[in-house]
């Protein structure tokens, strides 16, 4: 009985041990498989490959594992080279959008300065046409003003010397008369008296010579004036600045005496080629707005203009025209060329002059600039070459200066 019973304990004990070593022979593989499936996972290494040790179940799994992590590894990295491609379509597309942005804004910024250049010019242009057909309306009436005038003032003057003689042979006579008759009538000497002969004698002539200088003070305006229109002369010559500051000054001499002091310093100068008309109408804007400016200020009592001429070089002359007036405001001297701005009350300026000004100066191949400092009054200085080139250009832009 114990035999039997010892011999059915081995049994067990063996089969138990055949089963525990049968189990392991079979979940060992599959637990490899397994941890190489979750080592794949996790690292996702498609590169990683499980070990086939058998042509069992175990060995068919593995070998169908690894023919998926190859087909999943290959899908992966046709996906990885897609995207890296996508990626770099959008990158080239960006950069081209980027520029096409970029060219776009640069052209619509092109285009803007165009646009604005061209308005620009459309507003000087118009602004030209404007002053010079009131200067040509003016010119042709200033020339027909001073033609009319000229004649019965030449016929005046032409005609006082001799009156002055007569009245000095008149007067002689009647002085001879009293000398051969120191006796007179009593009518005679009541009309001597009534008419104050004495005085009539002396004064008479020295009438006579005030209409003389009166006439010749018309002559010479009505010379400046012609001289100052010349619109004969559409070609350049060769002129005397002087003579056209002197001219300006003249005409403007009603708006300066007594109020305003000119102080001229006038150096050698040769004669510059010019549009003369055109050059005078530069000094009388500049002067006339110089004049403007000191007598709108009440706080000033020795009110003065600086004219001063110079030859710089070979090549150029030099005007500056500077009074001692209030100056002109910061925030408006980078305007004051611009066409249509004016500081002037309505009514009284068109905004017109000083553009025109920069626009004759440039035209003559000349610089116009401004020195002005609140307090201290303002300068032009307006460069001119002596000599006409055709496409010669200053060195110097013309620029606004504090």
């Amino acid at each position: 009985m114990n035999v039997i019973l010892g011999s059915v304990l081995i049994s067990v004990a063996i089969a138990i041990l055949l089963a525990i070593f049968t189990s392991h022979l079979i979940a060992h593989p599959l637990q490899v498989v397994t941890n190489v499936a979750k080592t794949i996972t996790q690292e996702s290494n498609f590169r990683i490959k499980a070990d086939i040790t058998s042509k069992d179940e175990v060995g068919t799994l593995a070998n169908s594992l690894n023919q998926l992590v190859e087909w999943v590894g290959d899908y992966t990295q046709e996906l990885e080279l897609a995207r890296q491609t996508l990626e770099k379509r959008v990158e080239e597309r960006t950069h081209e959008l980027e520029l096409a942005r970029h060219n776009l804004e640069k052209r619509v910024e092109e285009r803007t300065q165009e646009l604005q250049k061209t308005l620009q010019d459309l507003q000087a242009t118009q602004g030209q046409l404007i002053q010079t057909e009131k200067m040509s309306s003016l010119g042709q009436m200033v020339a027909g003003i001073a033609h009319e005038i000229n004649n019965p003032v030449s016929f005046i003057y032409g005609n006082i010397q001799h009156a002055k003689e007569y009245v000095e042979d008149l007067l002689a006579l009647v002085e001879l008369y009293q000398q051969q008759y120191p006796e007179p009538s009593h009518v005679i000497i009541d009309k001597i008296e009534d008419i104050d002969l004495i005085f009539i004698s002396q004064d008479l002539s020295n009438l006579l010579s005030s209409m003389q200088t009166g006439a010749q003070r018309i002559r010479e305006i009505v010379l400046s004036l012609r001289n100052f229109s010349r619109l004969d002369e559409a070609e350049m010559k060769e002129v005397d600045v002087h003579e056209g500051l002197e001219n300006t000054l003249l005409i403007l001499n009603h708006k300066i005496i007594p109020k305003i002091t000119v102080n001229k310093n006038y150096h050698n100068l040769p004669l510059i080629e010019c549009y003369p008309a055109q050059i005078n109408q530069v000094f009388m804007n500049i002067v006339s707005n110089a004049i403007d400016a000191l007598s709108e200020q009440n706080n000033i009592t020795n009110k003065q203009i600086n004219i001063e001429t110079f030859k710089i070089d070979d090549n150029y002359i030099k005007i500056n025209i500077k009074d001692n007036g209030n100056g002109i405001p910061t925030a408006i001297k980078h305007k004051i060329f611009d066409p249509f701005f004016t500081t002037k009350p309505v009514g009284k300026g068109t905004g017109l002059g000083l553009s025109t000004c920069y626009q004759i100066v440039e035209k003559h191949q000349g610089k116009i600039e401004v020195y002005s400092e609140i307090g201290q009054g303002t300068e032009f200085t307006i460069t001119l070459p002596i000599k006409y080139k055709i496409n010669q250009k200053l060195s110097v832009n013309s620029t606004v200066i504090i």
